[in-house]
């Protein structure tokens, strides 16, 4: 890790939530949020799964039907702080969370898989249906492969804006052209922003007067390939370099985490069984190299040369065929090693997967959306999401309707002096801020702040 001792803390209050769907997902939803201590309905049509979960969970399990208004209306839809629909039917989710939010659901998230919900080129299905959030858990389970893959070693701040915004510390080398020179005379990516200058020991926010010398340590905010592009100029002798990437299998996941590394110095092959599934991959993304076989065939994977490869990641649905196909990328040599774990079955085993089997990163699309969801469900105004070892903190702050920043451009807000804003997200799209950008009512901004400004802070933003 560059930021080392780095702490992610969220702090909820009590919420009553309402949760359609006991699948992998919805269950473990079901379990992590009632385990945080919030009030938790699951409904299920299946009396079978209503059963075996009211002796589980310590949460009100009602057998129905999630996108029945009589059905909402009977367990008090209208006194709900989140509606989560989490069955694995897109159609059924939408139903239920519109009919949620009509009913008088304060927030309101749907499971989609299908792209064609998350398409606003003709119509934004999102605003339509009166949905808050729509979720992809394997879009997710993808960020969370995507970390090392597109930057290793850096660090992402997925929680606040799903992989849209990054950051990474770079020093600034003996060679750079940069040194010595202001800030405000750089021409910086606009997807970009510089955080934090670290010097001698100390550390500054950066100011449009800061200047870079040999050897500072720059902490970058912003788009990945942004981010990327800029380590070369603050050292020329780093350069980018083709990644290998194999991919087994050609789930939702892997067409995620294909989007995610479109840049053409992402080499990409993906394994197949499915014949129709390759050609539909192929149509799709001409650029990566689609191979039909059976990774689980150890002479396949030594005729792909897979232990050549910089990535190989197991992403079907089988979780044995994915940790088999991974053991035998790590005895043949791959650099890097990932694995995705539908069920919940192998919980138990992540550790053990991790530390003795040298598998790398070890993701579940379950556990993965719990975790998101438990973080985007945060009633907290002020949400630390980072601290650094030096005291400067990453602070999520909720644009309320009373805030005196609403509808002011941020060159007109004075923030006190080391903060600074360094991304806005509107409607769950995350952006680096220009000084022209205006905040509105529901933004929620990522600020760069000392502990000791952290008071001062809140006060103008709040």
């Amino acid at each position: 890790m560059l930021l080392e001792n780095l702490t992610s803390i969220v702090t909820t209050s009590v919420m009553k939530i309402i949760i359609v769907g006991a699948g992998e997902v919805g269950h473990n939803l079901t379990a992590t949020l009632a385990a945080a201590g919030h009030d938790v309905c699951l409904i299920e049509q299946s009396m079978e799964l209503c059963e075996r979960l009211d002796e589980e969970h310590n949460a009100r399990i009602v057998r129905g039907n999630g996108s029945s208004a009589r059905q909402l209306l009977e367990v008090d839809v209208a006194k709900c702080d989140a509606f989560l629909a989490m069955t694995s039917d897109d159609r059924t989710n939408i139903i239920s969370c519109s009919l949620a939010k009509g009913l008088g659901a304060k927030q309101t998230i749907a499971r989609i898989h299908d792209a064609t919900y998350s398409d606003n080129s003709v119509i934004n299905y999102q605003l339509h249906f009166g949905i808050d959030l729509l979720v992809n858990p394997e879009a997710i389970c993808a960020v969370e492969l995507a970390k090392t893959i597109r930057n290793a070693g850096r660090l992402a701040v997925e929680n606040f804006a799903r992989g849209q915004i990054e950051v990474q510390q770079q020093k600034v080398a003996k060679e750079s052209r940069l040194i010595g020179r202001k800030l405000k005379d750089m021409k910086f990516d606009a997807r970009l922003r510089v955080g934090y200058i670290q010097r001698e020991g100390k550390s500054e926010g950066a100011q449009a007067e800061s200047m870079l010398f040999e050897g500072d340590k720059v902490t970058l905010f912003g788009h990945p390939e942004a981010v990327l592009a800029i380590r070369e100029k603050l050292d020329p002798k780093h350069k980018v370099k083709q990644v290998r990437v194999v991919l087994y299998g050609g789930s939702e996941t892997a067409i995620s985490l294909i989007r995610l590394l479109s840049n053409p110095r992402f080499k990409i092959r993906i394994i197949e069984k499915d014949p129709e599934k390759c050609r539909d991959l192929a149509e799709s993304f001409p650029e990566v190299t689609v191979i039909h076989g059976d990774a689980t065939s150890l002479r396949l994977l030594e005729e792909e040369q897979i232990g050549d490869s910089d990535y190989f990641v197991a992403c079907t649905k089988d979780d044995e065929d994915n940790i088999l196909t991974c053991l035998q990328a790590v005895k043949l040599g791959a650099d890097h090693v990932q694995l995705v774990i539908n069920k919940g079955d192998y919980d138990q085993l992540l550790g053990i997967l991790k530390t003795m089997l040298g598998i790398e990163v070890v993701v579940s699309p379950r556990k993965a959306t719990a975790d998101f969801m438990e973080r985007s469900l945060s009633g907290e105004a002020v949400i630390e999401l980072a601290q650094f070892p030096d005291g400067g903190r990453i602070l999520q702050i909720r644009i309320g309707h009373e805030s005196p920043v609403v509808g002011r451009k941020l060159r007109e807000i004075a923030l006190p002096s080391n903060c600074l804003v360094v991304a806005l997200q509107h409607k769950f799209q995350a952006k680096v801020p220009t000084a022209d950008d205006t905040i509105l009512a529901g933004d929620r901004v990522l600020v760069l702040v000392d502990a000791a400004k952290e008071a001062a802070l809140r006060e103008r933003l709040l």
